[in-house]
Parts: structure tokens; C-alpha cells; sequence
């Protein structure tokens, strides 16, 4: 999309996303097993990487910075149906940070070469790492700085946490960067078919 402005469309694909983000954020408040170590499992990171390769760096990001900035104004948006500035002092808030990051240089992979599967696989497993690198290395650091750390926490624990999400997380990729390859092939054709129709006509 380059520095061309946002159309209309493309700001409805935006708040698509905020919406799936929030949907996805909160599938799993009413199983509250599925929170360990603080960090409930949800489909967020499906969701923020989606958004990335299907809707590319600069869409895929802003769509991320409006569902964090919706969230700190006090939509109940974060898992849990949380929301407000107070949520930057959780530990869990880097998560939420990294999904604009991921959403930006997942995209950016996809755009340089945006013909093969396994780009769209390989840019959505790296947006699940940067996830997961960045999210736990802030939720580290917010437990020994500012947050009340468990007994006994150590950053062995804090990655310890996250591996039971981690499959999942990894799957769902693969299926995003699949899913997206197959949506951009399929608008590819569908305007290719529409060419031809009109020069034909």
C-alpha cells in the first residue's frame, strides 16, 4: 500500500480486525483453567498475525494500535474483558504491544515476496516468535520491577509459563499464513477474471 491513503475498505478491514482481536481475547473467559501463570490462552496472537499477512505491514499494524488504544481508553477489549490505562502496569501488557509489532514485520515479509505459501507460513511463525519473545521478556522484567512476582519466580518460570500455549500458538500460525495465502490468490483471480471480462466486453 506503500504511502497511498487509507480508503474506506481498507479502514473497515481494520476495524474487522479490532473486532476479531476482541472476540479472540475473550473466547476463554468463562474456562478459567486456561490462564496459567497469569497469561490466559486465547486467540489474540491468531488474530494480530492474520491481520499481518492478510492485510499487510502498514493496515495490519494500525489495526493493532487501534484495538490497544481502544483498550486503554476503557473498552473492555484485553482478555478478561479488561480494559483502561491501568492495564500498562500488568505483566501480560507486552503481549499486547508485540501484536502491533508482529502485525508490521509480518506483513513486510509477506510483501516482498507475496507468491508462495510458504512465505505466508514462514512471515506467521515469525510474527508467533516476536509474540513470544517480546511478550515474555516484558512479563519477566514487569514481575521483578513493578508487579508482584509469585514465590520463587525466575525467568526459567516466566517461558515455563508459556509452554503450554505454544503448540497451539505455533498451529494457528500455519493456518493464518495458509489461510491468508489462499484469500490473496483467490482476490487475485477474481480481479484477473474481472480484466478479462472487461476487455472482452
Amino acid at each position: 500500500m506503500g504511502k497511498q491513503k487509507l480508503r474506506a475498505i481498507d479502514l473497515c478491514y481494520a476495524a474487522m480486525f479490532v473486532a476479531l482481536t476482541m472476540i479472540g481475547a475473550n473466547l476463554t473467559s468463562l474456562v478459567p483453567f486456561l490462564v496459567i501463570g497469569g497469561v490466559p490462552i486465547t486467540l489474540q496472537t491468531f488474530f494480530a498475525v492474520l491481520a499481518g499477512v492478510l492485510l499487510g505491514s502498514r493496515l495490519g499494524a494500525i489495526s493493532m494500535t487501534v484495538y490497544a488504544f481502544v483498550g486503554l481508553v476503557g473498552a473492555p477489549v484485553f482478555a478478561g474483558f479488561k480494559g483502561g490505562p491501568s492495564i500498562i502496569l500488568s505483566p501480560t501488557f507486552g503481549f499486547i504491544v508485540s501484536f502491533i509489532l508482529l502485525a508490521f514485520i509480518a506483513g513486510k515479509i509477506v510483501e516482498k515476496s507475496a507468491e508462495k505459501l510458504s512465505v505466508y507460513i514462514g512471515a506467521a511463525l515469525i510474527g508467533t516468535i516476536i509474540n513470544y519473545l517480546f511478550g515474555t521478556n516484558w512479563m519477566y522484567f514487569a514481575y521483578k520491577f513493578w508487579a508482584a512476582a509469585p514465590d520463587g519466580f525466575t525467568y526459567k518460570m516466566a517461558w515455563a509459563w508459556m509452554l503450554p500455549p505454544l503448540p497451539k500458538d505455533m498451529i494457528l500460525s500455519i493456518f493464518a499464513g495458509i489461510m491468508a495465502y489462499r484469500l490473496h490468490k483467490t482476490v487475485k483471480l477474481k480481479k484477473s477474471n474481472t480484466v478479462n471480462q472487461q476487455k472482452s466486453a
